[in-house]
């Protein structure tokens, strides 16, 4: 049998803006960690840290919708290529504030201009596979590809701000990050080729956010209570770990968990699936919640492990068929701020689902931790199956082929 992605790769530069793409992204989940270990080992409060991580979080899920709307009127190279300009210096800016000792706003004002201008860039990438493929198969490889992608990037990418951090010297991560947010993101907007072309809104649409539609509000919540799901493992698994006395196994169990994810991601993609979407959306949430939900009876490394890997196999199926369902809600010409919607909803629900959990595990524990987990899954469950009704009568079925742009 042909490899699928090698067929989809091979399509004109498709491999090149991916790969782009990646590089540009993969910094992003160094820069949490990283601000955290910098100023941990800088100011010696971990509470700063925290805030300061959390600034930066907030100030992208604030902003990124916002930029993709620009980029959809405007285009992606002349929206982004200033904007990620912005977002490296900031970055750049927060770290040399840090190092000097600096007033605390100017650490504050570094992350604030730095998040506001990162946008998402994988829904950048995912927009140019609407351009580059033909069928709806072919853009649920894409979508599935990238998600793994995405993934890896969790994988990876905490490891390596680490490893750095550890050592180099505290404020490498976050430098190597900005340095890679610069190069990664030239990299990809300068492939013209392949960048979505502007598409005026037939004078029938009502202009506005994309947040009217119902729908699209909808999967934005749920997505949010998956993100809530991430935030509060993150933190709980820290404390599990450090309770078993094993702390230094957070981050391989974080990173089975992004694994079991990474091949689910690659595994569905491959598949052809003739059910409606909205219906398999539903069904990984569901999944999703109740995996995470074992966590609370577990009580060993091992076991944790296992789990956590199993569980990891409902993530990348449920962010491809929310991204795909985006694709029957919204129309073509505002898809980027669509799909930016997505991870603002992920990126709000980690900062609440890990700040809320601290309190918890402050208070009681990992298992306080763990309870959080399983309170943002029967929310997430809670929310998909009221959405799934409208979900639902807009979910019409993959036409045979994409429309041209």
């Amino acid at each position: 049998m042909p490899n699928p992605y090698r067929q989809i790769l091979a399509l004109p530069g498709a491999l090149a803006f991916s790969a782009a793409g990646f590089l540009a992204r993969f910094p992003v989940s160094m820069v949490g960690i990283g601000i955290v270990l910098m100023l941990a080992n800088l100011t010696g409060s971990y509470a700063t840290a925290g805030t300061v991580s959390a600034t930066f979080v907030i100030a992208q899920a604030v902003c990124a919708p916002q930029l993709a709307r620009l980029v959809d009127r405007h285009g992606q190279a002349r929206v982004m290529t200033p904007a990620l300009t912005v977002s490296a210096l900031g970055l750049g800016g927060l770290t040399v504030a840090a190092v000097l000792g600096a007033p605390l706003w100017a650490v504050y004002a570094g992350a604030v201009v730095s998040g506001a201008t990162l946008g998402s860039i994988g829904a950048l990438v995912r927009a140019r596979w609407t351009r580059a493929v033909r069928t709806p198969k072919d853009l649920h490889r894409a979508y599935s590809l990238e998600s793994a992608l995405d993934e890896a990037t969790f994988v990876l990418g905490p490891v390596v701000a680490t490893t750095l951090a550890t050592s180099v010297t505290p404020w490498a991560g976050v430098a190597v990050a900005a340095v890679a947010i610069a190069v990664g993101g030239y990299a990809f907007l300068g492939q013209r080729g392949t960048e979505p072309p502007v598409q005026a809104a037939p004078a029938t649409v009502r202009t506005g956010s994309v947040m009217r539609s119902g729908a699209l509000a909808g999967i934005v919540v749920v997505f949010m209570f998956v993100g809530g799901i991430f935030g509060a493992t993150d933190v709980a698994i820290v404390a599990f770990t450090a309770e078993h006395g094993r702390p230094g196994a957070a981050g391989v169990l974080l990173g089975i968990f992004s694994l079991g994810s990474v091949i689910a991601g690659l595994l569905y993609g491959a598949h052809t699936w003739t059910g409606p979407a909205w219906r398999r959306f539903v069904v990984g949430v569901v999944a999703l919640a109740v995996g995470t939900a074992l966590f609370l009876l577990v009580d060993s490394l091992a076991v944790m492990a296992a789990v956590m890997f199993v569980t990891g196999f409902a993530i990348s199926p449920t962010i491809i068929n929310g991204n795909s369902m985006v694709q029957h809600i919204v129309d073509r010409h505002r898809l980027t701020e669509g799909l930016t919607w997505l991870s603002t909803g992920v990126n709000v629900g980690v900062s609440v689902g890990s700040s809320v959990a601290g309190s918890l595990i402050d208070a009681d524990g990992s298992g306080g931790g763990f309870a959080m987990v399983a309170l943002m899954g029967v929310l997430a469950v809670v929310a998909a199956l009221v959405v799934a009704p409208v979900l639902r009568r807009r979910d019409h079925g993959d036409p045979a082929h994409l429309p041209p742009h």
